[in-house]
């Protein structure tokens, strides 16, 4: 991901004309005053009412000018800043995209969306938009009222520069304690988003528990929390901006006090007060300004830091420089003696297996004996501690990731089904070339077509977020239509019969036997679902305990035996 300066250069053009356009705007405004003096001076003093329609024109159009700079400013800077905000905000989902899954298992959904969308908004409005055009335009416009103060005045415009330090020193303090409150906020926002994902996310779970009482006091909490930093915020806000308000109504005041005084001694004339006035006036927006500027400016600034942080997440798996590309991946898999730690403790120990092309391997084991953890390797989501692992006798080190993973279809045991329709889901491991005939043939093959048929818009029916509004066997039955439409060389499936009735399970057994160019690996708990394959490992502790053919096992009368006896009750 790139620095925000970068992304904020591409647009050099397009700002530069805004800060011209202020230029302009800032240059005519402090024209207007001279205008007001000569008025006053020259038409009411002197009676030279002949200069007053020119005096008239020349102020209207000071405001048609600012009238047009104003528009082209403001509309240039927010729909630049708009387009930065959607130029990072892609580039920070892209490299997100990129992570390993290190990142995401640490990661909170609510703090990756909040950094997604509300601090790049924060960035697009206060560092990039319309909060630092009017910072330049404070300073711009704060910069050119003092230089025509002095020009009418150099002793009158002692007073209001000796007031100025003291609202600049009171921004900068404000910015200063903002930025520690913004920081808070923000961390706080993306907690409360995560609290409130997650019980959407899980509302059957939280219904079915009856725990709607300890969520709703769960966000309580967090809300209260949300709500408490907001007040500090408020606290912080109502204690200065009242100061910098009493130091806008002293200039002008200041002003006239002074001023008059000098009127009367002659050293300045009425006119020359006047348009004094006038610029004290012109220091008054600034002044009130200021406040909410350093406001969303340190907002900004909190979210550019959460940001960085994000940037700066480095993924832990990584394509070779010089990746091996295979012409033809056949299917072979090879563990040897792998062995992988997770938060150092062991999770896999000294694993070694081959699984050629077109045969089938079955992994049996109790849960967190490490049987997902092999498939987590193979797709290389992770990295082995020591040993290797091989596709078509390739170290997948070696491999591209995009066709290491492209050469293999999954079905997990957690089946996550997109807020899309039926065909869109089946089509999503291999969306190019997969037609409507694939689509419907692949629901056939995994007997999810059954139920399509019968719903109102068939396989265009829009379903919901993790397929809510089908039942676990529907959304298993979609997920293995999906892995056979990609139509993968290796075909794993965890555990992914759980949910499905004894006949369809083994109807769709069927189905998958007679792929028989297709490597198949098959995580399951029931017998029935690894009992045909070509050779069978059990896990147990993360190591193998007993391997061999069903029938073998059988005979060994060890762990097998027992979960074939606890399932069927006799050897056949």
């Amino acid at each position: 991901m790139k620095k925000l300066s970068e992304y904020v250069l591409k647009y050099r053009y397009k700002y530069l004309i805004a800060v011209l356009c202020i230029v302009i705007g800032v240059v005519a405004e402090n024209k207007k005053p001279e205008l007001i003096r000569n008025i006053v001076d020259e038409v009411i003093g002197n009676g030279e009412f002949s200069l007053l329609p020119g005096l008239l024109l020349g102020i209207a159009a000071i405001g048609l000018i600012r009238t047009f700079t104003q528009y082209i400013k403001e509309f240039t800077f927010d729909v630049t800043g708009v387009k930065v905000g959607n130029e990072v905000r892609f580039d920070l989902f892209k490299h997100i995209q990129k992570l390993s899954l290190n990142f995401f298992d640490k990661a909170n959904t609510g703090e990756i969306l909040a950094r997604l969308k509300n601090d790049i908004d924060a960035i697009a409005f206060g560092g990039v938009g319309f909060i630092i055009m009017l910072a330049i335009e404070i300073l711009l416009h704060t910069s050119m009222v003092i230089y025509c103060m002095f020009r009418l005045s150099p002793k009158l415009s002692i007073f209001p520069v000796c007031i100025l330090p003291i609202g600049i020193a009171l921004a900068a303090i404000l910015e200063k304690k903002l930025d520690k409150v913004y920081d808070k906020l923000s961390e706080e926002n993306a907690d409360m988003n995560t609290v409130a994902q997650e019980n959407i996310a899980g509302v059957r779970t939280v219904k079915a528990f009856s725990r709607e009482k300890y969520e709703l006091d769960k966000f309580r909490r967090h809300n209260k929390k949300y709500f408490n930093i907001s007040m500090d915020l408020s606290k912080v806000l109502v204690r200065y901006e009242p100061l910098f308000d009493l130091i806008t109504r002293l200039l002008p005041i200041g002003a006239l006090l002074i001023g008059g005084r000098m009127v009367i001694s002659e050293e300045i004339t009425l006119g020359t007060l006047a348009a004094f006035v006038v610029y004290c006036d012109f220091l008054v927006w600034p002044m009130e300004t200021i406040g909410w500027v350093s406001n969303e400016i340190a907002s900004a600034f909190a979210s550019y830091k959460k940001l960085k942080k994000v940037s700066k997440e480095k993924p832990l798996i990584t394509n070779p420089e010089n990746p091996i590309f295979l012409e033809t991946v056949k299917g072979s898999v090879e563990f040897d003696n792998v062995s992988f730690k997770l938060d150092n403790k062991d999770i896999l120990k000294d694993i070694s297996f081959k699984l050629p092309a077109g045969k089938t391997l079955g992994i049996m084991g109790a849960t967190g004996s490490g049987k997902t953890s092999i498939l987590t390797l193979l797709f290389r989501f992770y990295d082995t501690d020591s040993g290797t692992i091989k596709l078509d006798g390739t170290d997948i080190k070696d491999l591209s990731l995009t066709q290491l993973r492209q050469s293999i279809a999954q079905v997990s045991q957690d089946v996550f089904l997109f807020s899309d329709t039926i065909s869109e889901n089946v089509r999503f491991g291999k969306h190019e070339g997969t037609s409507d005939e694939l689509v419907h043939k692949c629901l056939e093959m995994a007997r999810a077509d059954e139920f399509v048929d019968q719903l109102s818009e068939g396989e265009e029916t829009v379903i919901g977020e993790r397929g809510v509004g089908l039942s676990g066997g529907q959304k298993q039955r979609i997920s293995i239509a999906r892995a056979l439409a990609k139509n993968a060389p290796i075909l794993v499936l965890d555990d992914s019969t759980s949910a499905l009735d004894t006949e369809t399970e083994l109807e769709i057994q069927k189905v998958l036997n007679n792929l028989s160019d297709t490597t198949k690996i098959i995580i399951g708990h029931r017998i029935s679902a690894v009992r045909h394959a070509d050779e069978i490992i059990v896990l147990k502790d993360g190591a193998i305990a007993e391997r061999g053919t069903h029938d073998e096992l059988l005979a060994l009368r060890g762990l097998y035996f027992e979960t074939y006896c606890a399932q069927y009750g006799e050897v056949a």
